[in-house]
């Protein structure tokens, strides 16, 4: 289960924060973001090790007809393409921490060049004070395993 907690809203955003009490709640967090992309969206993920990030991703992919069990996360390859409703990349900045422009280092600019492209970006904070021209949805999830977790969606 999935409960809303707080929706705290401006002239230009919105944040929401959930407690997901299961990893399926989680996924189900995922592919409701996920029903209301309509591609260029950038979706920024923070959480530390074993969060859900990729189980977020799932979700989100899951709602864009993408088979989930084809989605890892792309710790070594870097950047994933997956073929779903739009192109979807997913990109993982773990293992760049010591890289001063991760952006660079993935191809970040060419990709953003698909302006009906999703990003979904792990590890986002690594990105520092990289400018986005497209829609950006930040998401946090804090709490890991099968413990209860926090997810705060910002857009």
């Amino acid at each position: 289960m999935k409960t809303k907690t707080s929706n705290a809203t401006d002239e230009n955003s919105k944040t929401a924060t959930y407690i997901c009490e299961t990893p399926q709640a989680t996924f189900d967090l995922g592919e409701s973001l996920g029903d209301d992309l309509r591609g260029g969206e950038i979706i920024l993920l923070s959480g530390g090790l074993g969060a859900g990030k990729t189980l977020f991703t799932k979700g989100v992919l899951y709602a864009l007809d993408y088979d989930v069990r084809e989605v890892t996360s792309p710790s070594f390859t870097l950047v994933n393409l997956y073929q779903a409703k739009f192109d979807v990349y997913h990109i993982d900045f773990w293992r760049l921490d010591a890289v001063e422009d991760v952006a660079a280092a993935v191809g970040l600019g060419e990709i953003l060049e698909d302006e009906s492209a999703i990003v979904i970006a792990e590890w986002s904070e690594r990105l520092k004070e990289t400018a986005f021209g497209n829609k950006i949805i930040r998401v946090l999830i804090e709490g890991d395993g099968d413990d209860t977790r926090r997810v705060t969606i910002s857009e």
